[in-house]
């Protein structure tokens, strides 16, 4: 089940004794670990002589010992295992297929205690990355236990997760910070819910106030230089020459080093190209998203800065933005070569 549905399964009911957290969203594995440690061991007091915990797969036998230790000053034990490998994939060597080894006896046994665990004991195992769903281990831990299926987060599906995590700060945003906050994820190679969170946490020190605004979010996420770069965009969007190479200039003066500007521009192009062609083949504005990999509203806006370009200009200025990270890298140009790109982008 997916992280909604495990927190919400997790609030209900007598919890059941085994948990696996695993998939490449680090941040839904940590929160549902926490829930979970919440759920069993109330008072953080009771942590101390009731978790057992291994950072990393421990041995089978030193496993089973912990599974089968009863509880003396409380009523419970909770075994937590991190990086749980004996869930991930692994591929079978030649000649494995034979007679069991010792490690698979073990396995079974593991298997055996998973389906009958003591009334006082619960395990929760965590993994960053996908288990594999073949294994009889995960199957029995699906079948007497929960599973959260921990999906890395997309441009596409973030707004769901700021929704949950605004409710749960009892906040909301602005439909211009909402705005700016789509396109500070739109930038980043890889979404770091950490680091969003973060970002919004800082915000309730910033404010007091119940609803965000696009400044608060200017100020929050003030530390990453990408931002910066988000009107000088918009000026070559617009087409806007003077605004553009004013705002390059302020972006070199307060420190954005060349090869940020270069990524975000190459960036930029390539996304107006895409949406251009996208747009000539039939694709309507509105599933731009889907096929970009952008949030819908953020590409939509994309594809109507996209109908004021030629494909012939945007695709020169890719060819042209390659040339300039050779030239730059080698000292061989400066901005002005940033500035001529700029000015062709936006007078074509």
């Amino acid at each position: 089940m997916n992280y909604a549905e495990f927190m919400a399964s997790l609030a209900k009911g007598e919890p059941p004794h085994v948990f696996l957290l695993a998939g490449e969203e680090s941040y839904y594995v940590r929160r549902a670990e926490e829930a979970i440690l919440r759920r069993l061991l109330p008072v953080a007091e009771e942590r101390a002589d009731a978790l057992i915990r291994y950072e990393e797969m421990p041995p089978l036998d030193a496993l089973m010992e912990s599974l089968e230790t009863a509880p003396f000053f409380t009523d419970k034990i909770v075994v937590l295992v991190r990086d749980a490998a004996i869930f991930r994939a692994t591929k079978k060597k030649d000649g494995d297929e034979d007679a069991p080894s010792s490690k698979d006896t073990a396995a079974d046994a593991l298997i055996a205690r998973l389906a009958d665990l003591l009334p006082t004991t619960y395990v929760i195992f965590t993994l960053g990355t996908k288990p594999d769903k073949r294994r009889k281990l995960y199957q029995t831990v699906e079948k007497y236990g929960r599973v959260l299926e921990s999906e890395p987060v997309r441009p596409w599906t973030v707004e769901n997760w700021l929704n949950g995590r605004l409710r749960e700060m009892n906040r909301s945003m602005h439909r211009e910070a909402r705005t700016f906050f789509l396109r500070v994820v739109g930038i980043m190679p890889t979404i770091s819910l950490e680091f969003l969170d973060r970002q919004l946490e800082k915000l309730t020190l910033y404010t007091d106030n119940p609803q965000f605004t696009a400044d608060d979010l200017r100020a929050a996420f003030s530390e990453m230089p990408e931002v910066s770069v988000f009107a000088l965009m918009d000026a070559v969007s617009a087409r806007d020459v003077r605004q553009a190479l004013e705002l390059l200039a302020r972006c070199r003066a307060d420190g954005v080093h060349f090869t940020v500007l270069l990524s975000l521009l190459v960036r930029h192009v390539r996304q107006l190209w895409q949406a251009k062609r996208l747009l000539m083949n039939g694709t309507p504005p509105k599933g731009l998203g889907k096929v970009m990999g952008l949030h819908p509203f953020i590409a939509e806006k994309l594809g109507g800065h996209a109908k004021a370009f030629s494909e012939t200009t945007l695709e020169r200025a890719v060819l042209s933005l390659a040339d300039a990270d050779y030239l730059l890298k080698t000292g061989q140009a400066g901005d002005e070569l940033l500035e001529d790109i700029v000015i062709r982008l936006c007078r074509k």
